[in-house]
């Protein structure tokens, strides 16, 4: 089955900045509505945000909203999650998905498996 691969992540400072990135191999991204969650320690995994086909309707969460921005490239079959602003209630492991229904409630993972997800850690 088709698995997303999740980059981008490290160590950042707060208010720092950071961009991840979401592809999948063998598996056209552009074809799909494609979110972003992130699952803290302790925590359920959360939804972030998602774009929509190709019209980039997107949807954030409140948390992130103003601060995070999501995109796609479809000629480089990959998504990205712009985050500026960083805090570090921000801390976790980030995932991609496909996903579906309005702002994205519905995980797709008959489509596409979780990767392993990328750390990103903001601390000073």
């Amino acid at each position: 089955q088709v698995q997303f691969v999740e980059s981008g992540g490290g160590l950042v400072q707060p208010e720092g900045s950071l961009r991840l990135s979401c592809a999948a191999s063998g598996f056209t991204l552009g074809s799909y509505d494609i979110g972003w969650f992130r699952q803290a320690p302790g925590k359920e995994r959360e939804r972030v945000s998602c774009i929509r086909d190709n019209a980039g309707r997107t949807y954030y969460a409140d948390s992130v909203k103003d601060r995070f921005t999501i995109s796609r490239d479809n000629a480089k079959n990959t998504v990205y999650l712009q985050m500026n602003g960083l805090k570090p209630e921000d801390t976790a492991v980030y995932y991609c998905a496909v996903v579906q229904g309005p702002n994205c409630p519905i995980i797709r993972t008959d489509l596409a498996s979780w990767g392993q997800g990328t750390q990103v850690t903001v601390a000073s």
